[in-house]
Formats: structure tokens, sequence, C-alpha cells
């Protein structure tokens, strides 16, 4: 008999994991950043989503043995946070889609009464911010020059197909999901608009896709990037610093 892991860690889990993931990823942009203001920018999101992180997943167990010694099929992250950063663009378009879900979701949650509004109620005044500075770059960018618009352009497109994971009702989050979509549809094609973007045409999971990293399914960049992010723990078990 397989054993059912409890609503509220199942929960945790998957919003942790979201958190842990793209926290790594942004952290790989320390100094390749194309301007200084942006190394420390994107330091700074990517600390406040491991301090989400790490709230979330000590709701759900030892956090270090979750973000350090699980197996891929593990984790019930998006497949949108495990994309590889690509170039700036291709960052600010993941970072576009998935903060403006993100702070849509926690405001949400902050309203209820449930066990993550407290966490919700202080990250979404974070996620405020990071969800404000994808918005202006993708204003910058796509209303820029010709090669900055067409690279915007690309990479929107590009992560499209990922986005309807996002509002796969997840077990223990009470949130009107097709409400949440809904709100989110029309926030990013009013960035995009005015950004002189169009909204992506194609749809927004493949049939393969659909829900698959909250079941554990993953896309072959997220098994290299979980090698990097557990290699230290792994080569020094139980190690103390």
């Amino acid at each position: 008999m397989t054993a059912t892991v409890p609503v509220p860690t199942t929960a945790a889990l998957a919003l942790g994991d979201d958190a842990l993931v793209l926290s790594h990823r942004l952290g790989e942009w320390a100094g390749h950043a194309p301007v200084l203001e942006e190394e420390v920018a994107l330091a700074n999101i990517a600390l406040d989503l491991l301090g989400q992180a790490r709230v979330l997943l000590s709701m759900a167990g030892d956090e270090d043995e979750l973000a350090f010694l699980r197996e891929e099929r593990a984790f019930t992250n998006l497949q949108l946070v495990e994309q590889p950063n690509g170039d700036f663009a291709h960052t600010i378009a993941r970072q576009l889609y998935f903060s403006t879900y993100q702070h849509l979701l926690y405001a949400e949650l902050a309203r209820g009464d449930g066990r993550f509004a407290p966490l919700a109620a202080k990250a979404v005044k974070e996620v405020a911010y990071h969800r404000d500075h994808a918005e202006q770059w993708t204003l910058r960018l796509g209303d820029g020059t010709d090669v900055s618009h067409e690279r915007m352009r690309r990479a929107c497109e590009a992560l499209w197909r990922f986005t309807g994971e996002m509002f796969q009702p997840v077990r223990g989050l009470d949130v009107d999901w097709p409400g949440l979509e809904a709100a989110w549809l029309d926030a990013v094609s009013d960035v995009l608009r005015r950004a002189t973007l169009t909204v992506p045409e194609g749809p927004r999971s493949g049939a393969w896709a659909a829900g698959a990293g909250r079941q554990g399914l993953h896309t072959e960049p997220f098994g290299r990037m979980l090698a990097e992010m557990q290699h230290l723990h792994r080569s020094h078990p139980g190690a103390s610093w």
C-alpha cells in the first residue's frame, strides 16, 4: 500500500519547491547579470524566495533533508520555475509569469484564515516587488530596441506552454483556481500589450505536461540543476558547518 502524503504537507511541498527551485535558478545569475544593479536585484529576489522555501519546507519536515536528499521525482515544483535562465529576456519572462501568479495566490491566501495565511501575508509584500521588477523590465525590453523586443517576444512564446500548470488545483489550498487564472491572464496580457508584445497564441500546456511538475515529472534540465544544488550536501553527509 502506498502511503499518502497529508494534505497540508502536499501544499507546503508544492509551494516550497517552487520557491526553492526558482531561488536556485536566480542565484545562477550571480556574477553574470547585465548590470550591477541587476546583480543586487536578482540576488535579493532569490533570497526572498529562499526564505519562503525554508518556512514552507519546515512545515513539511526537515528543510535540509527535503532540499538536499530527495530524488528528482519527489519534487513537486512547477515545470516553469525549473526552466534554464537562458538570456536576460528569458529570465524576465519566467519572472513575469511566475511572480504574477505567486502575488495573486499569496494575496488570496492572506485573506483567509488557513495554515498558510501568516506566511502569505508576509510574503505578498516581497512578491509585489518581484512582480513590479518583472513588469518594468518586460516594458523596457519589449518597447526598447528591435533586438530587445525580439528577444522578449521569443522568451514569452517559449515559456507560455508552461503557464497552464500553475492553475492545476493543489490539495490543501483553498483557492478559486479559475478566478486566479482569469486574473493572471488579464494582468499578464495587459503588461504584454503595454510592452508592444503580442499575447502568445499557443496552448498553455502540452498534453503530456499538464500538471506534470506537481506529479513529480520534470523537464530534462531539472536533473542537472538538482545534481548541482545537492552536490555539496551529498558529498559530506552528516557534516556540521
